[in-house]
């Protein structure tokens, strides 16, 4: 569980990144942490790991003061970051060293999510792709069966074919008791795995719903015309028309688009749940 209430933080004295920060999210969901650019995703996701002190306020995980870094906090989150740094050893070394400081770590776990993502464990981490090193570390992370997985920009540095890989194995292998927070601009790479969104602009949260709320008030559809639509939403020219977003009439449910609700909330629409 995360607790963050009237959380501060700025990298200048004079413009604090976030100021007053609340935000609260219990275990069992996957969230899609959404923003432009600078507006302090992963920062917040670093404040989260321990691996930045909050300036004023309160953070805790798990019951735990994350800037602290004591071993029950530690072998408990992981932090996937944009750019994850490898030491020059196999993966099976890798796994012996590191594996032993997680007390839930799954090695036959970690075994089938390396195997589908086709890695040797005989290879060094240094000598892999950016990509394969990427692969690594989500396999890693998933295997650690931590109760908070952060994961910033997963997807950067896979193909079409892995990015299809990985989202069935955080479907397959992710707990019912796990926090996973997704920090990404690739919405399309996790809109099927999400649960809840939440939206950062300006140092503070415009917009924080679940998934199936949204998806039961509000239609994601294409249209030839807007002309007699009611109560269109927000609206985005495209080949052949326009991406609408609109209110469900008669119960018709459609699959969430992340991106056209995304570039609605940029643009100041209101998406009242």
């Amino acid at each position: 569980m995360i607790a963050i209430n009237n959380l501060s933080y700025g990298y200048s004295k004079q413009k604090p990144l976030f100021e007053d920060l609340n935000l609260s999210q219990n275990n069992g969901n996957i969230i899609g942490l959404l923003g432009k650019n600078g507006a302090g995703k992963t920062t917040l996701l670093k404040l989260i790991s321990g691996l930045l002190e909050i300036q004023k306020g309160e953070l805790t995980v798990n019951g735990f003061e994350p800037f602290k870094r004591v071993p029950d906090f530690l072998s408990n989150i992981f932090f996937v970051s944009d750019d994850p740094f490898l030491p020059s050893l196999t993966i099976k070394a890798y796994l012996k060293v590191y594996g032993a400081l997680y007390k839930n770590f799954d090695f036959e776990k970690m075994h089938k999510i390396i195997d589908a993502f086709e890695l040797k464990a005989d290879k060094k981490l240094k000598n892999m792709s950016f990509g394969q090193q990427k692969k690594f570390i989500i396999a890693f992370a998933l295997s650690t069966n931590c109760s908070v997985l952060l994961l910033d920009e997963p997807t950067n540095g896979l193909d079409i074919p892995s990015k299809k890989i990985f989202r069935k194995v955080l479907v397959d292998f992710i707990e019912d008791d796990q926090l996973v927070i997704i920090s990404t601009h690739q919405v399309k790479d996790v809109e099927t795995l999400i649960d809840k969104i939440v939206h950062i602009e300006n140092g503070r949260i415009v917009f924080e719903k679940d998934v199936f709320k949204i998806t039961e008030k509000f239609q994601f559809k294409t249209v030839n015309t807007i002309s007699g639509l009611l109560d269109v939403k927000y609206s985005e020219k495209c080949p052949g028309g326009y991406r609408v977003i609109i209110p469900v009439i008669e119960n018709e449910e459609t699959e969430l688009d992340i991106e056209l609700l995304f570039n609605a909330i940029s643009n100041n629409v209101e998406i009242n749940i």
